[in-house]
């Protein structure tokens, strides 16, 4: 979740979104568990470059000096990336996932973190993207809450639950 991201088109629930993040955020953090910050590095789509304010966490969500962070290159925050051997290093075996694109970013990282074999749970109500040519943001979101839920699971289990169940 990222400025550049925001700044070209509105976010569904993008305010909301971010207060759920905020809070599990806290909880995890509370609770000892690492929080893992995605970044884009878009120099292949010509925006969203590596340490200019496009870049960047957007400031309304709040970050911890001991949180984590992965640059990425493609949609999926596995390819080519440090994740696996991150998550290996910190022993998680279950990922908890949230953000923005829903459609693209997020969709790719939950498809990847399957076929690994990771545990995953979607918080249905944390993640967000904007309106497509064919498909208002809400339907998109609706629609991959659905999806993710009826996936076929491999030797890691899905979830989609919803940001108060977490405590």
């Amino acid at each position: 979740m990222q400025i550049g991201l925001f700044r070209v088109s509105k976010r569904y629930d993008e305010i909301g979104v971010v207060r759920r993040i905020n809070k599990i955020a806290e909880i995890f953090r509370k609770n000892k568990k690492p929080v893992i910050f995605i970044q884009h590095d878009g120099t292949k789509e010509n925006y969203l470059h590596t340490g200019t304010e496009d870049w960047k966490i957007l400031p309304e969500l709040r970050q911890d000096k001991y949180d984590l962070y992965v640059e990425k290159e493609a949609n999926d925050s596995f390819y080519r990336t440090n994740m696996s051997t991150l998550l290996e290093s910190c022993k998680i075996d279950h990922l908890y996932i949230t953000g923005s694109a829903t459609d693209f970013c997020v969709n790719a990282t939950v498809h990847s973190a399957l076929v690994k074999d990771f545990n995953v749970t979607i918080i249905e109500d944390c993640h967000t993207t904007a309106d497509r040519p064919n498909m208002k943001a809400e339907e998109n979101i609706k629609f991959h809450n659905w999806l993710w839920g009826n996936l076929t699971p491999t030797n890691g289990k899905i979830r989609i639950i919803n940001s108060n169940d977490i405590k």
